[in-house]
């Protein structure tokens, strides 16, 4: 196949022009609502996404293998055509959407996904803030793998979805013109996915478009001003602990549950879920399950 250009390689210098502007911005022009910057937060943030690409680099193995597998199994093909692209850009962002909707639903997931939303700001360091245990994610393309999309080519999609995403983690952008706002994703929509409110939890799952979101009733609109973070903070800038806090939190509720039956409900049920007939657990009153 083709050789296709590593975007989110291309795009680092981009990343940190927009970042110093970013920053330029925010002292010459502050807002006293907005979250801002804190100097630890933005060097967590950096950290975390340093150290994302290390481990990325280590699932990559076994995930290309089983992709690969797939790929060679399958006798179908999709040849990598500039209009072939466009359609595996979109079906990639579909299978976006439910990734990420499922990372927010399912515990054992939202214990990688988490890290992301763990900063209680709001600025384009906290896009860099990755997870470390992005293993998570590659069952959800499989489907494209299995109807003929080369892994590379898939590999290529999700790089143009991520660096997308870069742009829409800032206060500096207020509302996009009403066309854009009701098909794409917008910093105003990310906003409400990274805000701690009740109205606001678990909405705007979208990568590129939004229009997923409208379709399947997961779509809220930026009204009041979102508060950044967790429904249960952390306060910790180690890297370490941000990356694995909700594990340690599903083991300790693992290890006090009663049964088998909430052993499984502590791991794949939604991050805040409890046996009815129990307390929120101590280890969730401390740090999480978080929503």
């Amino acid at each position: 196949m083709p050789n296709l250009p590593d975007v989110v390689v291309w795009s680092i210098p981009a990343f940190l022009l927009l970042t110093v502007l970013e920053i330029v911005s925010v002292r010459l022009h502050p807002d006293e609502d907005d979250a801002g910057y804190e100097a630890k937060d933005a060097a967590t943030s950096v950290g975390m996404g340093l150290g994302s690409l290390f481990f990325d680099f280590l699932w990559k193995f076994p995930i290309v293998a089983i992709y690969t597998a797939v790929y060679e199994l399958t006798p179908l093909r999709v040849p990598v055509l500039w209009w072939t692209v466009l359609l595996m850009l979109l079906a990639q962002d579909f299978f976006y959407y439910w990734s990420h909707r499922g990372h927010h639903v399912i515990r054992i997931l939202w214990a990688c996904h988490v890290v992301h939303h763990s900063s209680r700001k709001f600025n384009l360091t906290t896009a860099l803030r990755q997870p470390w245990t992005s293993l998570t994610v590659w069952p959800f393309y499989l489907p494209l793998v299995a109807v003929g999309v080369h892994p590379a080519a898939l590999a290529f999609c999700s790089s143009v979805n991520l660096v997308y995403q870069f742009w829409i983690h800032t206060e500096r952008i207020d509302r996009m013109p009403r066309w854009f706002e009701f098909v794409f994703n917008t910093p105003s929509h990310h906003r409400v996915h990274h805000a701690s409110q009740g109205g606001y939890l678990d909405r705007n799952f979208g990568g590129i478009l939004i229009v997923w979101d409208r379709l399947f009733g997961s779509f809220v609109p930026e009204t009041d001003r979102p508060v950044y973070g967790l429904t249960k903070n952390i306060d910790t800038h180690n890297p370490l602990k941000v990356a694995t806090h909700e594990y340690v939190a599903i083991a300790r509720d693992v290890k006090a549950a009663a049964g088998w039956s909430e052993r499984a409900g502590r791991v794949f049920r939604g991050p805040g879920w409890h046996p009815a007939d129990r307390a929120v657990s101590p280890a969730a009153a401390v740090d999480g399950p978080v929503a």
